[in-house]
């Protein structure tokens, strides 16, 4: 009987394990041949028979993505001011995934201090409307972008941030799932650690700052990755909110240069690899708090 139920479960895993590996290689293979094509000749990638392992490592691809296009190094823009700062000129692809990165990491950093703010007012304050505003909160999550498109395009031109990295920063940091996400985490933080430390006397910000962001880390680091992939693969807002070279991002720059290039696959595999470093980086980076925080809020209620 136990070498029945200990030959199960082997089988299991080992079932397991194989459809696991199988999965894996199925979602790594797009990322491998994008990679490996960026390095392949224009012959090689043409062929009718394909090479799933390059014959002729070449750098050709990856010189004309740098060679396309030029723009200032940074444009750095401050907002309401009309102050602007402008760097030396370099490839566009530079460029590209210098603004790219900017915009994500901005998104991420404001949407995780706003949303853990928010979060943990609606989850351990009592205020009036509380219920309500959180009511409004999760039906904004069922709202499409499109539909509030145009006032968006609007109220960016009238304070003239249009064409401007902050046009598609700031509409990210309001995103109403990431307040739903540290609600919920909110929600788990003992009201008795909070008491502890207002009778001894620690200011609201103190509190936050030394009890609640500690504890929901988890869900920062979740929200974080969220945050990073939703603002990197914003190609709508982008393409709606940017129109200049040197403010394009790496998702724009390469759908101008498939337009342009429209049969140069290699250029567009090294553009496309390109594009893809960073969120690997990233991923690998906040892996640790994306699983947990992904663990800890499935059981939240």
């Amino acid at each position: 009987m136990k070498t029945s139920k200990f030959n199960r479960s082997t089988c299991y895993k080992i079932v397991s394990v194989i459809v696991i590996v199988i999965f894996a290689i199925a979602f790594f293979f797009p990322l491998y041949w994008i990679i490996t094509g960026s390095f392949k000749t224009r012959a090689a990638i043409n062929s009718t028979t394909p090479q799933w392992w390059p014959h002729e490592w070449v750098l050709d691809n990856y010189d004309k993505l740098f060679s396309k296009q030029q723009a200032p190094l940074w444009q750095f823009h401050i907002p309401f001011t009309g102050i602007e700062f402008t760097g030396p000129i370099v490839p566009g692809a530079i460029r590209w995934l210098i603004n790219t990165v900017f915009m994500s990491v901005m998104s991420m950093i404001l949407t995780c201090i706003t949303a853990a703010m928010a979060g943990y007012a609606l989850a351990k304050k009592r205020f009036v409307g509380r219920k309500l505003v959180f009511t409004l909160i999760v039906c904004a999550m069922a709202l499409p972008k499109q539909v509030i498109l145009i006032p968006l395009l609007r109220e960016m031109s009238a304070l003239n941030l249009y064409n401007t990295m902050w046009a598609v920063i700031l509409p990210i940091v309001g995103w109403p799932f990431g307040v739903f996400l540290m609600k919920q985490f909110s929600e788990g933080i003992p009201g008795e650690m909070m008491e502890a430390a207002k009778i001894d006397g620690a200011s609201e910000w103190k509190t936050f700052c030394t009890i609640v962001l500690p504890m929901v880390k988890p869900g920062i680091g979740a929200l974080a990755i969220f945050t990073f992939i939703n603002s990197w693969n914003e190609y709508f807002m982008q393409l709606i909110m940017l129109s200049s070279t040197e403010n394009l991002t790496i998702s724009l720059g390469i759908a101008k240069l498939q337009a342009e290039n429209a049969t140069d696959f290699g250029l567009i595999m090294a553009g496309a690899s390109l594009a893809a470093i960073p969120i690997i980086v990233i991923f690998l980076i906040f892996q640790k708090y994306f699983t947990k925080g992904i663990t800890m809020g499935a059981v939240k209620g």
